[in-house]
């Protein structure tokens, strides 16, 4: 079944049904992310979803506000602290984006919504992953999460595009389960977090 409108009801039947769990959660989590990193408690930012069309991506805020003597921030692996490390590990951090979903937004499961600036940096094959809207979760993310290079999980992500049904969300979401349990992938080797993607070699093709 590929119907991106049966995905939607989907998507709304099972984040209204295990609503009463993730919205005592959610709110728990902001409760200790304004008492351990401060305001604000979300970190929110304009990301392309669909077709390219931006909208405002939230998720709890893992890092501090931490800055040098001239006023610019810290390296992500400066301002990211223990508490941080461990949302960013459990994926926690990533609950708000359910209200996304809600707003129909992003799917459960998808291509992760990456930076405004990307967008300009993709080849065309690429740029195929915004043809099905933005996940919590995808199909890079269960074969290897921020562990695998840009290449390569842009690869998987056009595989997603081409191949996805609602058989295989459920797939990835009990895969995804275990890779949250398991604590894989969850930074790029030697990196606090994933590097920035400046463009492939076949950029121009």
């Amino acid at each position: 079944m590929r119907s991106l409108a049966c995905k939607r009801v989907f998507d709304l039947a099972l984040v209204l049904v295990t609503a009463p769990v993730w919205l005592l959660l959610l709110t728990a989590i902001a409760v200790l992310v304004r008492w351990r990193l401060g305001r604000p408690v979300l970190f929110k930012q304009k990301r392309p979803g669909h077709r390219g069309a931006l909208f405002e991506f939230w998720k709890f805020r893992t890092m501090t506000d931490g800055r040098d003597r001239t006023g610019r921030l810290l390296p992500d692996a400066d301002r990211l602290t223990s508490f941080g490390k461990w949302l960013r590990a459990t994926s926690l951090d990533e609950l708000p984006e359910l209200i996304n979903v809600l707003r129909g937004e992003m799917s459960l499961v998808g291509p992760r919504p990456l930076l405004v600036q990307y967008l300009q940096r993709y080849t065309r094959e690429q740029a195929r992953r915004h043809d099905v809207p933005p996940g919590l979760t995808g199909w890079a993310q269960v074969r290897g999460r921020n562990a695998i290079p840009w290449e390569e999980k842009f690869q998987l992500d056009v595989w997603y595009v081409d191949h996805w049904s609602l058989w295989l969300d459920l797939r990835i979401m009990m895969l995804t389960l275990k890779k949250v349990l398991l604590r894989r992938g969850i930074n790029a080797p030697h990196e606090a977090t994933m590097p920035e993607f400046y463009g492939s070699s076949e950029a121009s093709k």
